[in-house]
């Protein structure tokens, strides 16, 4: 049976990017063409021998710096975040590098998008008899988990920003779904790199921004806006309840979706029934909980409710209407350590600022990207 062949990790774009030269640049002082350096930046071109010293000539690096065999195969261990199923045999697993630490999370019952749409770092081949700890044969090499960047938040949009980010640079996103407790109990303990929460009343939103970077215990963090969106009411398609307003959902022939405690949707849902002097015992459907905004337009979507609390964007990735509520603001949450050293989040926000993102983002509806990419000064 014939060898494989070896998978080479590229790393010209990034070592270009580092000196500050442009494709054309290095293309004239390599002698070759820019279009030759495109294609080997983007794996369209494996250089001839003399190409690759020519490269690393003009870089004043090695060649080796420049292409490497990819380490395949590759066991490591790591902490397991969530338990492994009784009967497991190869689960499919992100592998993430926080600092020093190896987290594994399970992709398999991670959610409908994450499962589906992310490729599993490595696969599951054993654990320590308390499944805090497990063993991964890696599918991909060491160094593209450390240019991985994890956000945990709800704004189902993110998975749309990693989908960019794959276009055009070798730093990969992947987004953790949860609500806005839940993602900053995940920032506090170290386990993802930034957090994503969204805010509310225009007034009083940096002051609500400044208890929850207060609840992380000293954890300096960098704030930075992602987008406004839209908040509000997700509906059947037709609206044939006539659900016109919360008070609505506590007729009786009308059944919620209700999302977890500790989630904005959640606190939204909570308000307004306040206000409309409603108890919640009155609302059918909400004890039931899921968690992300995607879940409450599915289960809508699939008959199984009425309405639910969440983003303009997931009723429209859905085919849902939507009746809004109130206009948030949704911010990232970066420790300054990561915000100073990963060069995923400088390409996070080179993505999010860019036109052909905010376009695709805005097509969406209930998305403003006017001050996408500003940093939130929490002093004002």
């Amino acid at each position: 049976m014939p060898k494989s062949e070896p998978q080479f990790s590229n790393h010209l774009r990034e070592r270009r990017q580092a000196v500050g030269l442009s494709q054309k640049q290095l293309a004239e002082m390599a002698g070759i063409t820019r279009q030759a350096v495109g294609a080997v930046e983007t794996n369209q071109y494996s250089p001839a021998t003399s190409v690759a010293l020519q490269l690393a000539h003009a870089l004043r690096c090695r060649v080796e710096d420049l292409f490497s065999i990819a380490d395949s195969g590759e066991v490591i261990g790591g902490e397991l975040l969530g338990r492994l199923p009784k009967a497991h045999e190869k689960l499919r697993a992100q592998v993430t590098q926080i600092g020093d630490r190896l987290v594994i999370r399970l992709l398999d019952g991670a959610g409908e998008l994450t499962s589906l749409t992310a490729s599993a770092d490595g696969l599951i081949v054993g654990a320590n008899s308390k499944g805090t700890r497990v063993k991964v044969r890696l599918l991909k090499d060491r160094e593209a988990l450390r240019r991985q960047v994890v956000i945990a938040g709800c704004d189902p949009s993110m998975f749309l920003a990693a989908e960019h980010l794959k276009r055009k640079f070798k730093e990969s996103l992947v987004p953790c779904v949860m609500g806005n407790a839940n993602a900053l109990a995940a920032l506090k303990r170290g386990i993802v790199h930034a957090a994503g929460i969204h805010v509310v009343d225009e007034v009083f939103e940096n002051s609500t921004l400044a208890d929850s970077v207060r609840a992380l215990h000293g954890l300096q963090c960098t704030v930075v806006t992602y987008a406004h969106w839209e908040e509000g009411i997700i509906v059947r398609r037709g609206n044939s309840k006539k659900i016109r307003t919360v008070a609505d959902l506590s007729r009786p022939a009308v059944k919620m979706i209700n999302r977890e405690k500790g989630s904005g949707a959640r606190r939204l849902l909570d308000r307004e029934l306040h206000s409309a002097g409603i108890p919640a015992a009155r609302v059918k459907g909400y004890r039931d909980e899921v968690s992300s905004h995607l879940e409450v337009a599915s289960r809508i979507r699939a008959g199984l409710a009425d309405a639910g609390i969440g983003a303009r964007s997931a009723a429209a990735i859905c085919g849902l209407d939507f009746l809004p509520l109130q206009r948030e603001r949704y911010d990232l949450l970066i420790p300054k350590l990561h915000y100073e050293s990963l060069s995923g989040i400088k390409v996070l926000f080179d993505t999010i600022v860019g036109k052909p993102f905010r376009d695709e983002l805005e097509a969406f509806g209930g998305y403003d990207t006017r001050d996408s990419g500003k940093i939130v000064d929490l002093r004002q």
